[in-house]
């Protein structure tokens, strides 16, 4: 899967004509996420997470040179779930949600299973 230049960094999207604050994507794209059967939360990776605002850790949004929107989420989920499968489900999940709310096609999600919480 394509991947977005490491040291790219959005603060306004433009798609099909319309400016978007990242934060629009990121709120379609954590709800989307939360709302896949298996998916304990979408989750914050490293220091970035603990200062980044709660809509937005875990959530990465970026469109390429190519004008490629590419996705990433980083994710929890709960214990005995099938991964690959959820991956997946939440891929479709991101996919549907932007396209249908947008209008634009995610070309890339990339799914990162950080986390497994176990039951209380």
């Amino acid at each position: 899967m394509a991947k977005a230049k490491e040291n790219t960094q959005c603060t306004e999207l433009r798609l099909e004509g319309v400016d978007l604050a990242p934060g629009v994507l990121e709120t379609i794209v954590v709800l989307a996420t939360e709302a896949v059967e298996g998916v304990s939360g979408v989750t914050g990776t490293g220091l970035a997470a603990l200062m980044a605002k709660q809509s937005a850790k875990g959530v990465e949004l970026c469109v390429d040179e190519a004008g490629k929107l590419i996705v990433t989420v980083h994710v929890a989920v709960e214990y005995g779930q099938p991964l690959p499968h959820i991956a997946e489900s939440i891929q479709t999940a991101v996919y549907e949600a932007l396209l249908s709310q947008t209008g634009t096609k995610a070309d890339t999600v990339d799914v990162y299973i950080d986390g497994i919480t176990f039951p209380e």
